[in-house]
């Protein structure tokens, strides 16, 4: 034991613990498996190496990376990290308090989790928030088998074409084994279309709907009689959602909608080789107790402090689970941390300036990219940050041009067309210089 000095059990302990049990030796203990299983020499590790030579390495292997200038979006934005975020973050009330589970020394990450709940009721104009979900696509899986809970004796759900790809796959594949059946609600000029939607709702037997605010064009959508018309029909509407976006266009709660869910991804979370982010989940209170996951609540203690406790989770999920909404329980904590701050920072003004930088740099990408005589128009709606145009040359090689000038942009989407997005962070310099490489392909 001396070797490992950080191990907390001492020769004596092991001693009692084996003599408790009944087992001679630690090697005992393994009795059952076979000897040909068990390794017995030397494990082929590498030497050690020192605190300098371990950053030396890691370095070299990060200087192999080509970092991009990012124009492109289609569910993962290249949002401002405010430099405070992580200095917060590594709190150790936040970092290293305990699982929610002991409210009495849990205080620090109840806190953060009831404030993040709080300020997505917010956003999304909702009653109800879960304490989050591991990321928006799960998410949004998890809210159509909510819909079905929810309705009962309704069992088919209906997916906007327009829902990111990404998305739909992951629906698809939680609906293939838990026996939803899904529709699709056609597009019509790059919008989910209400008259598909209604003669859908016509067939019958439609639990829900779930359309996106911001579309896999980049279109802001227009949901007017959406809800009217899922609600005559008793199904509930879900939303597919950017929260960042959330500040500048109308919300899930004011379209009458019934369940929000997205990624939390765009407030603050840097991109990273996909993960992790954090999905999140919002209703109305009508729903609550078919919501998955966690929710925490304000309380006071026995001296009449506020504290916050553990207020409602879905006890199928651990007694009953072939009867549960959900088998997820665990959250993406340190990340709902992460964009509750971002959130506190940033601020109803900040969210707003976001958008704004955002909504300006990308309409003005838009009308340059067109002036250049490479692109066409293939939407006349209203976008916010990303757009879809046509490529009047060759997909592949302006991916490669603007590869090797140091770009990341013109995603090629199923129809043929490109996708630019353009963040706060993208300047006007860089903005003309993408276009400049545009103009030489």
């Amino acid at each position: 034991m001396g070797t490992f000095s950080y191990f907390p059990h001492t020769e004596d302990d092991i001693r009692q613990m084996l003599d408790r049990i009944g087992v001679e030796r630690l090697e005992d203990l393994y009795g059952d498996v076979p000897a040909g299983f068990i390794h017995k020499g030397d494990y082929n590790l590498p030497d050690a190496m020192s605190e300098q030579q371990v950053r030396d390495f890691f370095e070299g292997l990060a200087a192999k990376n080509t970092r991009l200038k990012v124009f492109a979006g289609a569910g993962a934005y290249d949002h401002y990290t405010p430099a405070v975020i992580p200095y917060i973050t590594s709190r150790s009330e936040f970092l290293t308090a305990y699982t929610p589970y002991q409210a009495e020394i849990s205080q620090g990450t109840l806190r953060y989790i009831f404030e993040y709940q709080s300020m997505i009721c917010e956003m999304t104009g909702m009653d109800i928030s879960n304490a989050s979900m591991y990321d928006g696509p799960t998410a949004a899986a998890e809210a159509v088998r909510m819909a079905v809970a929810c309705t009962k004796k309704k069992t088919r759900v209906l997916l906007s074409e327009t829902l990111l790809p990404n998305v739909v796959k992951v629906i698809e594949t939680y609906s293939r084994f838990s026996g939803t059946p899904l529709g699709f609600i056609k597009a019509e000029n790059g919008q989910t279309s209400l008259e598909s939607l209604k003669a859908e709702l016509a067939a019958g037997d439609v639990a829900g709907i779930i359309v996106p605010a911001l579309n896999r064009y980049g279109i802001i959508e227009n949901f007017e009689g959406f809800a009217d018309a899922v609600h005559e029909t008793k199904g509930v509407v879900i939303e597919y959602c950017d929260p960042s976006a959330l500040a500048v266009i109308k919300t899930p709660g004011e379209w009458g909608f019934d369940i929000a869910v997205g990624d939390g991804q765009p407030l603050g979370i840097p991109l990273c080789y996909g993960g992790p982010y954090v999905g999140f989940m919002a209703c109305r209170e009508d729903y609550v107790r078919k919501m998955p996951g966690r929710i925490v609540g304000q309380t006071t203690d026995a001296e009449g402090r506020r504290c916050f406790v553990l207020t409602l989770q879905a006890r199928e999920q651990h007694i009953r689970r072939e009867k549960a909404t959900s088998n997820i329980c665990s959250n993406e904590s340190l990340m709902a941390l992460y964009v509750t701050v971002y959130m506190s920072l940033m601020g109803p003004k900040g969210l707003k300036k976001v958008n704004c930088l955002s909504y300006g740099g990308a309409h003005y990408l838009h009308d340059e990219l067109l002036k250049t005589g490479k692109f066409e128009e293939v939407f006349d709606r209203p976008f916010l940050k990303e757009f879809v145009l046509k490529p009047l040359v060759p997909a592949e090689k302006l991916q490669q041009k603007l590869l090797d000038a140091g770009f990341f942009g013109a995603l090629s989407t199923p129809e043929g067309y490109v996708s630019f997005c353009v963040t706060e962070k993208r300047s006007k310099a860089e903005i003309d210089a993408i276009v400049a490489v545009v103009k030489e392909v």
